[in-house]
């Protein structure tokens, strides 16, 4: 095995974690949108890049491996896309290192700011996550490369990642043209049913421990799923898919368990510098961990943390009463079973 700084992080901190077979499971983490651009950067350039992940990076460290949204590009190149509102570019002197140090094993760049420098700013991004080891999908040189899975080992597993958005249709990569994987995400329309369905047969070519979809998907602001989001979610489990992952709206939504395989509709974000809007408590988020255990998804627990002076951190007691209210009072819509711990919540992944 060929050890990479994400690797050696993971078993530095959890030696006795072990892999699936047999030996305790595999923690995989879930966050959503992860934003080092804008103000993020400027506070953090030139000074240690640990210090962007406050007091959640132990509890990083500890997985076997991260997934994300990278909402932001990482690169110095690049012209501004014309017409847009806000622009997200980091420094790759932070944000790579950032990066590495959480135990980031793949970045989703399926969003409405992966080419917001425009082709060169989204080659820089994909050339600097290939040189850290950390896995991509979701936009690419071409409508192909876009809708390529990411295919990476976490803890012992192989697991397989496809990325899609349904966000800025203007970032749409074409046969010959730089940009998303972007597409109706809406099992009612049939070219989104067929190029899914393709993409999902790619992905499970690679014979991978766990599939999952991550998805930039819906309005901002909004504290529930559309009817519309539920059916194409639970269309994607019906075709193999373990975990289905949400973000987009900046705010946290309920999670439902369909067929034993978790729905996590939005998880928020984990990092940013966005506008606090107090009547939807943004700046509280979750970290969602996974565990796969002898070959199956077998538990997800929900960390609650919060966004603070451009820096993640784990949840003070108020805010993490918030956010186990939340969630418990979201995901109670879906039936789905919300149990406290002492860190968190627990929910049942068990059949119905």
């Amino acid at each position: 095995m060929t050890w990479t700084r994400r690797g050696l992080l993971a078993a530095g901190v959890t030696a006795l974690a072990g892999c699936v077979g047999g030996e305790p499971g595999t923690r995989i983490g879930f966050v959503g949108d992860v934003m080092l651009g804008r103000s993020v950067n400027d506070h953090w350039i030139g000074r240690d890049p640990d210090g962007v992940w406050g007091s959640t990076l132990n509890r990083l460290r500890r997985l076997d491996g991260l997934v994300l949204n990278l909402e932001c590009c990482i690169s110095e190149r690049g012209r501004k896309w014309p017409d847009k509102v806000y622009y997200f570019r980091s420094d790759p002197d932070f944000a790579v290192p950032a990066l590495e140090s959480a135990n980031a094993a793949l970045a989703s760049l399926a969003n409405n700011h992966s080419l917001d420098f425009r082709a060169p700013a989204l080659a820089d991004t994909r050339g600097y996550l290939d040189d850290a080891d950390i896995a991509h999908a979701g936009a690419g040189p071409s409508r192909e490369a876009a809708l390529t899975p990411a295919v990476t080992d976490i803890g012992g597993l192989t697991v397989a990642v496809v990325a899609l958005t349904d966000r800025y249709p203007e970032y749409a990569a074409g046969d010959g043209t730089a940009g998303t994987a972007y597409l109706p995400l809406d099992p009612s329309v049939p070219e989104s049913r067929q190029t899914v369905e393709a993409t999902l047969r790619r992905a499970r070519d690679a014979d991978p421990d766990l599939l999952a979809v991550s998805l930039h998907w819906g309005p901002n602001w909004e504290t529930a799923p559309s009817e519309t989001q539920r059916r194409f979610a639970r269309w994607l489990i019906d075709r193999g898919v373990d975990v289905v992952h949400g973000h987009s709206a900046h705010v946290l939504q309920g999670v439902e368990v369909y067929r034993g395989r978790p729905i996590v509709y939005d998880a928020g974000d984990f990092v940013d510098d966005y506008i606090d809007k107090e009547s939807v408590q943004n700046k509280r988020s979750a970290l969602f961990e996974l565990t796969v255990e002898d070959g199956s998804v077998d538990s997800l627990r929900i960390v609650p943390t919060e966004i603070a002076d451009e820096t993640a951190t784990m949840a003070d007691e108020q805010a993490s009463a918030w956010v186990c209210e939340a969630i418990r009072e979201r995901s109670a819509a879906f039936g789905t079973r919300v149990d406290r711990t002492d860190a968190g919540l627990s929910v049942s992944l068990g059949e119905p």
